[in-house]
């Protein structure tokens, strides 16, 4: 049952990496957590923490609206919206479908937005609340084979930017978290996509050093752990002035720093190094 006297939180992509400890760290918080993702049995472990849990698909408009609906019949709106899920498409331009790409931008920032909008309402009248997005360093930088995932990205950037403008007048807060290289599932998902992809043909070779670098990069824990992004959320909610935006982990903040200062050449110089 839930609890109306509490502050209430949604964390979508809640079933592993950033989201699953973004949603501990707010129950441990005293927030009532609401958590969503494709694959609620991945969930079992925050329900036990005291996480009601739901079965969305962030591109999925019946899915999305189902959920909200479900989540105003019990409580009076979210206090706290996480639009955290999310996934990396990688390959060349050329070899990347439309259709494809297109499903990046429902995942990535179309689903995002239509539960944004779907909650604003009760937001408004409470003329209260905090929405995170988690973008990536990737918002700010580019990377070999990444086109469409970065392009969604620096969309949803510029995106929570114009949301925070609009919605300040009402009392609500927008921030976006930049994390950099995180100890999730993102770079085997990326890495076989990639190789299944363009393994063969004209960009195999460029496509088989992306996926090797970014295999060597991920799950050797070489990368920061998802709860430095948890405490960052945890710490944007509870102030009253929170920033705009929150750089954290491992590369994000001497990549963003000289793709600033160095310009486009130098950084290109920067990225292609490490394909060698």
């Amino acid at each position: 049952m839930s609890d109306k006297r509490k502050k209430t939180a949604l964390v979508t992509g809640a079933s592993s990496g950033m989201g699953k400890e973004i949603a501990q760290r707010l129950i441990k918080d005293g927030f009532q957590v609401f958590v969503a993702a494709r694959h609620v049995d991945k969930m079992d472990d925050l329900v036990k923490l005291g996480a009601r849990s739901m079965r969305m698909d962030i591109s999925n408009e019946g899915e999305i609206k189902a959920t909200v609906d479900t989540i105003l019949g019990e409580v009076d709106g979210v206090d706290v919206l996480v639009n955290n899920a999310g996934f990396g498409l990688y390959g060349p331009v050329e070899d990347v479908s439309i259709d494809e790409a297109r499903y990046q931008f429902e995942v990535n920032l179309f689903g995002a937005a239509r539960l944004t909008q779907l909650l604003l309402p009760k937001m408004r009248e409470k003329r209260a609340g905090t929405i995170i997005n988690i973008t990536s360093m990737g918002g700010k930088i580019y990377t070999l084979l990444g086109a469409w995932y970065h392009a969604t990205k620096h969309a949803l950037e510029g995106w929570s930017d114009c949301l925070r403008l609009e919605l300040a007048p009402f009392g609500i807060k927008v921030v976006i978290v930049e994390p950099g290289l995180i100890e999730t599932g993102f770079g085997d998902v990326v890495a076989s996509g990639l190789l299944k992809r363009s393994g063969t043909g004209p960009y195999a070779k460029l496509t088989q050093a992306v996926a090797k670098s970014t295999r060597d990069a991920y799950g050797q824990g070489r990368g920061t752990s998802p709860g430095v992004i948890a405490a960052v959320v945890s710490k944007a909610v509870r102030q009253a002035r929170p920033r705009t935006r929150y750089v954290a982990g491992k590369y994000a903040q001497p990549m963003i720093k000289i793709r600033e200062w160095l310009g486009d050449r130098m950084f290109d110089r920067v990225i292609t190094s490490q394909m060698r």
